[in-house]
C-alpha cells in the first residue's frame, strides 16, 4: 500500500503550489495530475504574473511542476475517482490504483459552464469549442464566434483574431467587463472583431458540424449568424464531488468552504484554488498558488500535531 504524508489533488497553480511548499518541508507527498495544468495549461499566453514578463500556460505549468519533482514530490497521472475516510488515513482511489494518506489538499478547481442548449453536447469538437488556445488555431481564415464577456473572453478574441478572418463577441450584459489592457487590444483589431451585446445563444443549427447561431434578438436585421466555430467562454462552476463524498461543507455555490489557513470542515483535508471563493470571483494563479501555499503549510503544522495519523505515512518526519 502506497501510504502518504499529503496527496494533492489537482495539478493547476494551486496544487503545484502546494507541491512546491509540500516539498520543502519535506512531506512524503503524492500529487494525482487530473488535467495537467489545470485551466492555466491552456490560457494561452501569461503576462500579469508577478516577476515572469510573459510566459506560455503550459510552459508555466511544467516549470511548476519540476520544482516540485525536484524536491522529490511524486506525480501520478489520472484522476481521482474516490477519497473515503478510514480511521486516521484517507483512502485516495483513482482507477486501479489505491494511496493512503494523512492529510489531503483538493486543488481540484471548476469545471466550464456550458450553455444547456440542445444539440450542444452532439456539435462539441464539430465547431462547439470551449478551448480557444486548443482549438482557436484550427479556423484559420474562418468566421468564429466567443461567447461570454468577461475577461478571458476578451482574451481569446485577441487570440482568435490570429487566425480567424472575423470574430464575434456575444456579450449578454450591456458591457463587456475585461481588464482595460486587454479591452483596448481588442479595440485595436478594428473591424476584424465585432461585438454584439445584450444577446444570447438561443439555438446551435447544423447538421454533422455547427453552421449558425440563433440569436436572442436580430443582428443587422437577422437572427441567424453564420459561422464556422463558436467557443463558449462564461464561467466555471466547483467540482463538488469529492467534497460531497467526504461531506465537507460547501457555500451557498458549492464552493468550499475553508478558513483563513485553508482547513475545511473536515480536520486533515485542506481546499485550494478555484474550487474555493477565498476571494471572491476573483480568480488568478497567483490567487490559486498563493492558497495551495497556506494550505501545504497547514498540511504539515496538521502533522506535527497530529503525530499518529497514518502513522506508517510518517516516513519523512524523523
Amino acid at each position: 500500500m502506497n501510504r502518504y504524508d499529503l496527496v494533492i489533488v489537482g495539478s493547476g497553480a494551486a496544487g503545484l503550489a502546494a507541491a512546491l511548499y509540500a516539498g520543502r518541508y519535506k512531506m512524503k507527498t503524492l500529487v494525482v495530475e487530473g488535467a495537467f495544468g489545470g485551466e492555466t495549461a491552456t490560457a494561452g499566453s501569461i503576462e500579469n504574473y508577478p516577476g515572469i514578463q510573459k510566459i506560455d500556460g503550459y510552459e508555466f505549468m511544467k516549470a511548476m511542476k519540476g520544482q516540485a519533482a525536484a524536491l522529490g514530490v511524486e506525480f501520478e497521472d489520472g484522476w481521482v475517482e474516490k477519497v473515503e475516510k478510514e480511521g486516521e488515513c484517507f483512502r485516495v482511489l483513482t482507477k486501479g490504483r489505491e494511496f493512503r494518506a494523512a492529510t489531503v489538499i483538493l486543488a481540484i478547481g471548476s469545471r466550464r459552464r456550458h450553455l444547456g442548449l440542445a444539440r450542444e453536447e452532439e456539435l462539441t469538437g464539430r465547431g462547439v469549442h470551449y478551448c480557444w488556445t486548443c482549438d482557436g488555431p484550427l479556423y484559420g481564415g474562418k468566421t468564429v464566434a466567443m461567447v461570454g464577456g468577461g475577461d478571458s473572453s476578451v482574451k481569446g478574441v485577441n487570440f482568435l483574431a490570429e487566425y480567424a478572418n472575423k470574430v464575434y463577441l456575444i456579450v449578454r450584459d450591456k458591457k463587456v467587463r475585461a481588464e482595460p489592457v486587454n479591452e483596448e487590444r481588442m479595440k485595436g483589431l478594428g473591424d476584424k472583431v465585432e461585438v454584439i451585446l445584450e444577446t444570447e445563444v438561443q439555438e446551435l443549427r447544423g447538421e454533422k458540424k455547427l453552421e449558425k447561431l440563433l440569436l436572442s434578438r436580430p443582428h443587422k436585421g437577422l437572427n441567424e449568424l453564420p459561422l464556422d466555430a463558436v467557443f463558449i467562454e462564461i464561467g466555471f462552476d466547483p467540482d463538488t464531488r469529492i467534497a460531497d463524498q467526504l461531506g465537507i461543507k460547501t457555500d451557498e455555490k458549492k464552493y468550499l468552504l475553508a478558513n483563513n489557513m485553508m482547513e475545511t470542515s473536515l480536520p486533515g483535508v485542506f481546499a485550494a484554488g478555484d474550487g474555493t471563493n477565498h476571494f471572491g470571483r476573483f480568480k488568478q494563479d497567483i490567487t490559486a498558488a498563493a492558497l495551495g501555499a497556506v494550505a501545504a503549510t497547514s498540511a504539515y503544522e496538521y502533522l506535527a500535531s497530529h503525530p499518529e495519523a497514518c502513522r506508517d505515512s510518517q516516513k519523512t518526519s524523523q
